[in-house]
């Protein structure tokens, strides 16, 4: 089984998105968490709307801390950082990964103009994570 775990600044976005894609995708064969260094108050609410897009409903989610999940002592196969190069290197260490990788994607809570326009943005945000997602796991888009 494999256990993945996406961490980005405030798993209010782009992990939320990655884990939600995954579970979809993924089916059965993998367990997903997401999770922030910070968490946000809430998932961003343009990030449910464009996953909804997809009938994927994000409604329910909550940011979670990375470092809770850490203390806890649960173990996962793959931690992918999906922001920055700077948000990479203050993650936490999990004991007994197999794979760690890096995917940096645009911050959501940074997209600006109208509601269209970030919509727009955060679509190819979405997309470019999906592919991703196929691309590692060998999974259909």
């Amino acid at each position: 089984m494999n256990k993945v775990l996406f961490i980005c600044g405030h798993n209010s976005g782009r992990s939320q998105m990655a884990e939600a894609l995954l579970a979809k995708m993924g089916g059965n064969e993998f367990t997903v968490q997401s999770a922030g260094l910070h968490p946000a108050e809430a998932v961003n609410p343009i990030v449910v709307e464009v996953m909804q897009e997809l009938g994927i409903d994000m409604s329910g989610h909550t940011p979670k801390s990375a470092f809770d999940l850490f203390k806890s002592g649960e173990l996962f196969t793959h931690v992918i950082t999906v922001c920055d190069k700077e948000t990479d290197e203050n993650c936490p260490v999990y004991p007994g990964i197999q794979k760690r990788e890096n995917w940096p994607f645009p911050d959501p809570e940074k997209l600006t103009g109208t509601h269209e326009g970030k919509l727009a943005q955060l679509r190819k945000i979405r997309d470019a994570i999906k592919t991703r997602i196929a691309e590692y796991f060998n999974l259909s888009a």
